[in-house]
């Protein structure tokens, strides 16, 4: 994993969100739960040596703030690191982090635009071990029959159906 681990937890309007970053950059998100220690737990939760940094990523911060409270940000270009992921699962991580704000793409669209039209469910599995929730925005990422399909992030399906009304109600 990573060397030097930092950490941060702030307020948004939906909750507190966490992120947690090493030398090569993001590697955790924790997605807005009610208090700062509910995310500290699910952030940490098996990390070592971890530091607390109140201006780590402060930029990110401010840009994951705007988005609950409804700007339309691009988080494709924050530095994030995927290392301990197979080849197969980065590049469906990649791949879902270039579906746009607003946006919506099924598990076999996402299947066949990395080249693995047969492997729908497999792109699921790797959606469902995401560390970067909203950076690699796997919400976005639905059933073909337009249902909202699974989500692995606390809150579950109810927080997914909630962040894609707020991003199409806001572009």
């Amino acid at each position: 994993m990573q060397k030097a681990i930092k950490y941060a937890i702030f307020q948004t309007k939906w909750g507190y969100f966490g992120l947690a970053a090493g030398d090569k950059g993001l590697f955790r998100t924790c997605l807005p739960l009610a208090g700062p220690e509910k995310v500290e737990s699910q952030l940490l939760q098996n990390l070592e040596n971890s530091r607390y940094d109140r201006s780590l990523f402060k930029t990110v911060q401010d840009q994951i703030t705007a988005y609950f409270e409804g700007a339309c940000i691009d988080f494709r270009n924050i530095p994030i690191t995927l290392d301990e992921f197979s080849p197969f699962q980065m590049s469906v991580l990649t791949a879902c982090r270039n579906v746009g704000f607003g946006r919506t793409i099924s598990y076999s669209g996402l299947a066949k635009k990395i080249g693995r039209p047969a492997a729908a469910r497999a792109v699921g599995g790797a959606l469902a071990k995401n560390p970067l929730p909203l950076i690699i925005p796997c919400h976005r990422i639905v059933r073909s029959d337009g249902k909202i399909g699974g989500f692995s992030a606390l809150g579950g399906p109810t927080l997914k159906r909630k962040m894609l009304l707020h991003e199409k109600h806001h572009c």
